[in-house]
């Protein structure tokens, strides 16, 4: 999908993004990388949750019941905490979306939003990774079982020096039932149910954009920032 603008990230353009991608296939820490890089305003959903919760706001006493109870924070919640800071002093004219909008609903919340303030998205990157690549590579988590450590390795990218005990500690290891295969499978279902529609909401506004989301980190980026650099010029 080609975009109607040039990115130049030279000269920093304002740029408003909205990162999807499966759970585990890197968008949080491609978010982080273009939020310092390009002097984006980094929004991740989790991030607002706990700051407000730690405010104790009304809305953050609201979300923390719920994340306690093991739910899901609802639309609701989620949207207003979102419009907040969209319609604040301090609101922003250039930013990342990370982990937000989770649902059509959502999605079409934050159109709202977005349009009211005039700041209209210029891009929706999809990290595209297969399901079975991400069941590899969370199914590789393991986290030591000692309270006072909780030390995490990786056996594909971070593995501990000795199998199955903890490098600081020498404690056994254990995976958590979220890193299991069939969590991890639940979780990609429950995923594709609710963004197949974003994804395609967005993709008839013209704003999706698919980019591979495998291998080194460095090279996902350099392939957002060339998926951004596209224009819808036919030359």
């Amino acid at each position: 999908m080609q975009l109607g603008f040039r990115f130049d990230p030279a000269k920093k353009r304002f740029m408003r993004l909205i990162l999807i991608g499966p759970p585990g296939s890197g968008k949080g820490t491609q978010a982080k990388l273009l939020s310092q890089r390009l002097g984006l305003v980094h929004f991740a959903t989790g991030d607002i949750l706990r700051d407000e919760s730690q405010k104790d706001t009304p809305e953050g006493i609201r979300a923390n019941q719920h994340m306690r109870a093991g739910q899901l924070v609802p639309d609701e919640l989620i949207n207003e905490l979102v419009n907040a800071r969209f319609n604040g002093v301090q609101k922003p004219s250039k930013f990342v979306m990370d982990g937000y909008p989770r649902t059509l609903a959502q999605a079409v919340y934050f159109d709202a939003v977005l349009q009211k303030q005039a700041l209209e998205p210029d891009a929706v990157i999809f990290l595209k990774v297969q399901d079975e690549e991400i069941v590899r590579r969370n199914g590789a988590r393991w986290t030591c079982l000692n309270p006072d450590c909780r030390a995490t390795y990786n056996t594909i990218t971070k593995p501990p020096k000795v199998p199955g005990r903890c490098d600081l500690c020498q404690q056994l290891l254990f995976q958590r039932d979220d890193d299991k295969p069939d969590t991890i499978r639940k979780r990609l279902h429950v995923f594709h149910a609710q963004h197949d529609d974003i994804l395609r909401h967005y993709q008839k506004r013209s704003l999706l954009v698919e980019v591979p989301g495998t291998g080194d980190i460095e090279v996902i980026y350099g392939n957002i920032v060339q998926a951004l650099t596209r224009s819808s010029d036919p030359s």
